[in-house]
């Protein structure tokens, strides 16, 4: 149907009992406009106007009214440095820092704050830039190095690397380079809004050491100077019942009061929206792949919460879910009641890793006092519930059937030749769709055949995407949000015949997956204890990779949450009973191949205790997924090694056969892929060049 006008709506609209103006409600539609498409319940957000979904009239007003509206957007071509650099000068600074962040600091930002990538051109998760007068700088680590050379224009752009051995990418920091570049004497701008308290320090102390001053800025110049912003993102906050939540939010609020008090706070300021989300059980769509609803919290130490949130997202019922002590205020007001709280000689805990400096500030600036420690939610949130771990094992045999049915399309004969990354990928994402409580992808799924599977997050495009069969090995790593949790699974496949090298690669790879999957370890073991442990196969042989080994998961929340991981670097927190964990050992050649194994695990509690009487913990895998047997060199694992892969094997195929029961080619494909391996005779190593991404 198409809109039949202004005035037809408003009536529609008023007679339903709307008491927003026909004005507001498109500013409404241009936010839904601007969050991610709700692809597991496209409609949903009709249920941010009254009657929407109950009036087929309105429902269908409003989508046509929406449809106008997406048609009239246009794109605005402009010099983006030349016009970002008018605006410095406005502010009279000299220089000024584009971190990947926003405002709420998360792995994703909606269009609207996405920086980086409209100065830049890049898309990938982790980057900076600095701006200065006459030239500018881009910075990246090695996961992204690649994908920087291709998006990253070097006329306007130093393309840095962070990591070590990025050749030909110079290896330098953000700070090192303004500390080379930066005039003396200049004046250096940041946004305090998307900065926190430890990333300033490195700044400032370059910018000292150039001979310049860090100023913070009212305004950002590069939101002045992008024409043709987006809108904010506006999308549905939903409740999150406690069959999947598995604890109330008012038991949350009281345990963390208990930690407030504990510590001498009287509130802690929550900047992460992953955080809020927990706290209150709610769930929401402003950013791509993560169910957040963008917004700040104030949470006091007599258990109530101050909430901050574009009202627009609120619908009754998720009012009432909140409750009472859950007091609800525009995001305009957060600054106001932050400035109102320090004035009551409050100490208010803020986290110097996530919230931004700006909190900092106006609690000191206005008689308060702050407490900095990373936030106690972090910990509470980490460590999983018993219905978080049901669903989130559940959510995983259904994720590993549609991965299965995936693997064993692109396997039959001619397939890979047919496929490309990015019709693979849609598969891939269909099957996902025809799960139960399938919510979205976790992630961007990284479809790399051949070379592209080297980009560590690579992410095809038309431009860049190969047919599968580009190479014999494609890397598909991906992931899903299901109402009861987070998938995230990497798995190299043979769609060809592999190389003595490759296989001997992926075995050790696999050795290092393994070596993870078996640790049992005391109570206090920190993760890059257990990275060793990942990476000594690869460098037995001079290889090794430029990534960590494990993230944490979170329960349908993201698919990257703190505080534990497995990296090289040390960790102050120790590995807990009920945190998810990827286990992902890689190895990667440019231009050539890509392998990573990757599988959640979560950490349980033996029940057995060591010599010195501390409590003995160990993994269990929950990803339900074969490892490609074609890709295995059977004599490189040992017989510890080849009898978890089997036993592993065993209970893939009991947990998805069931599943695969209407699909008789998966069922045969699972099968045949789970099959115990035996031992073979010793395999002999070839010499090859280490190579390190």
């Amino acid at each position: 149907m198409k809109y039949q006008g202004d005035a037809n709506l408003e009536k529609l609209l008023k007679t339903a009992g709307e008491t927003r103006s026909l004005d507001e409600a498109k500013e409404t539609l241009k936010g839904i406009l601007a969050a991610p498409t709700d692809i597991a319940a496209p409609a949903l957000w009709l249920t941010l106007f009254k009657s929407a979904t109950t009036n087929p009239e309105i429902a269908q007003q409003l989508t046509a009214l929406k449809e106008e509206i997406a048609d009239d957007s246009v794109a605005v071509h402009q010099s983006k440095l030349a016009d970002m650099r008018t605006e410095m000068a406005k502010l009279g600074i000299d220089g000024f820092f584009v971190p990947r962040a926003d405002e709420f600091h998360g792995e994703y930002v909606p269009a609207r704050t996405d920086r980086l990538a409209w100065i830049t051109g890049f898309t990938g998760s982790a980057g900076s830039a600095v701006v200065l007068k006459e030239k500018a700088g881009f910075f990246t680590d090695g996961r992204y190095t690649l994908q920087a050379r291709k998006q990253v224009k070097p006329k306007e752009f130093d393309i840095c690397s962070t990591a070590a051995d990025q050749k030909p990418t110079p290896t330098i920091t953000p700070s090192e380079w303004i500390e080379k570049n930066l005039p003396k004497g200049a004046t250096f701008g940041v946004d305090p809004w998307v900065q926190t308290a430890n990333e300033i320090k490195g700044i400032k102390a370059a910018v000292e050491k150039a001979g310049g001053k860090l100023v913070f800025v009212d305004s950002n110049p590069l939101d002045a100077a992008w024409q043709g912003r987006p809108a904010v993102p506006v999308s549905p906050v939903v409740p999150q019942p406690l069959e999947y939540a598995g604890r109330a939010s008012d038991e949350k609020r009281k345990a963390l009061a208990s930690t407030l008090k504990e510590k001498g706070a009287d509130a802690l300021v929550i900047a992460l929206p992953e955080e809020t989300c927990w706290l209150l059980n709610v769930r929401g769509g402003d950013v791509p792949c993560t169910p957040f609803a963008l917004s700040y919290a104030i949470a006091h130490k007599d258990g109530t919460v101050d909430w901050f949130i574009d009202q627009r997202k609120l619908t009754e019922e998720t009012k009432k879910w909140v409750g009472s002590d859950v007091r609800i205020h525009d995001l305009s007001e957060f600054s106001g009641s932050l400035t109102a709280l320090a004035k009551q000689g409050k100490k208010a805990w803020i986290d110097p890793n996530s919230a931004p400096i700006k909190a900092q500030t106006i609690v000191t600036d206005n008689g308060g006092t702050v407490h900095s420690e990373r936030s106690p939610l972090q910990l509470m949130k980490a460590l999983k519930n018993d219905a978080e771990i049901k669903g989130t094992t559940a959510c995983h045999i259904r994720d590993g059937a549609a991965l299965t049915r995936f693997i064993a399309a692109i396997s039959e004969p001619g397939a890979a030749a047919k496929f490309s990354e990015i019709s693979a990928s849609d598969l891939l994402q269909s099957y996902r769709a025809e799960g139960d409580k399938f919510r979205g992808l976790s992630f961007d799924t990284i479809s790399g055949a051949g070379g592209n599977g080297a980009i560590i997050h690579y992410r095809s495009t038309p431009e860049t995407s190969q047919p599968l069969n580009a190479g014999p090995v494609y890397l598909v790593d991906s992931g899903a949000q299901y109402l009861d949790g987070t998938t995230d699974v990497t798995r190299a496949i043979a769609v060809g015949t592999p190389t003595t090298e490759m296989k001997e690669n992926f075995t050790r790879v696999l050795k290092g997956h393994i070596q993870v999957a078996i640790s049992v370890f005391p109570a206090g073991t920190t993760g890059d204890k257990l990275d060793v442990k990942a990476r000594a196969s690869l460098k037995e042989v001079g290889l090794d990779y430029a990534h960590g080994t494990g993230h944490g998961v979170g329960s349908y929340l993201s698919v990257h949450e703190g505080p534990c991981g497995i990296t090289p670097l040390s960790n102050s927190v120790p590995l807990e009973p009920g945190m998810i964990i990827s286990n992902e050992p890689g190895y990667y050649k440019e231009g050539a191949y890509g392998i990573r194994i990757e599988s959640l695990v979560t950490v349980i509690d033996t029940g057995k205790k060591d010599a010195d009487g501390k409590n003995l913990l160990a993994f269990k895998t929950l990803t339900m997924a074969p490892i490609d047997r074609n890709m295995i060199e059977p004599s490189l694992l040992t017989a510890d090694e080849l009898k978890w892969l089997n036993d592993y094997h065993a209970e893939v195929q009991k947990n998805l056969l069931p599943l695969l029961e209407k699909d008789p080619k998966a069922t045969a494909f699972l099968k045949k892929a789970t099959a115990p391996i035996q031992k073979v005779a010793a395999f002999k190593v070839q010499k090859i060049k280490g190579c390190f991404l």
